[in-house]
């Protein structure tokens, strides 16, 4: 429809996806970039930054709780687990990227990890579920940088 907004045919295609979707070239794709950004975040959390954001994060608590990556006595609301972990991801600047500039992971798996770690007993996700919400997390990403003019050309201008 030439009168739907750009916005609402972006809400509508992100809300239409389904793990009937993902292929298996998607899934070990994934499931690739999952192990990747994992061990990137490990190694991540030996940084100083990664200390120093934990050690300023230690001040927050709540109810529902997210782990630390490499921390197992450890645990933050999970809005401050995933920006510690993601942190961690990215301190080290060997997370994945690609073209415009952007390390989708590191962004996208603390998030997801947190918050699938928040959910009541009853109302975990599968493993699927959790490949499709990464899925979803890149889509967005990159549809989100494909409409930004400021990442255009960001090789050239550097």
């Amino acid at each position: 429809f030439p009168s739907q907004t750009v916005t609402g045919n972006f809400a509508k295609v992100i809300h239409g996806l389904n793990a009937n979707q993902l292929t298996d070239q998607i899934i070990q794709r994934s499931k690739r970039m999952i192990l990747d950004t994992l061990g990137v975040g490990l190694l991540g959390t030996s940084t100083e930054v990664c200390h120093k954001v934990t050690q300023y994060s230690k001040i927050y608590s709540s109810d529902l709780s997210s782990t630390i990556w490499g921390h197992l006595d450890f645990r933050l609301p999970p809005l401050y687990a995933a920006f510690v972990n993601g942190v961690a991801v990215h301190s080290m600047d060997f997370d994945d990227t690609w073209h415009p500039a952007t390390h989708p992971s590191g962004a996208v798996l603390p998030a997801l990890i947190a918050l699938s770690e928040a959910f009541p007993q009853k109302k975990k996700i599968s493993g699927l579920d959790l490949l499709l919400a990464f899925n979803v997390g890149i889509e967005v990403q990159g549809r989100l940088l494909h409409f930004s003019r400021e990442a255009r050309n960001i090789p050239k201008r550097y």
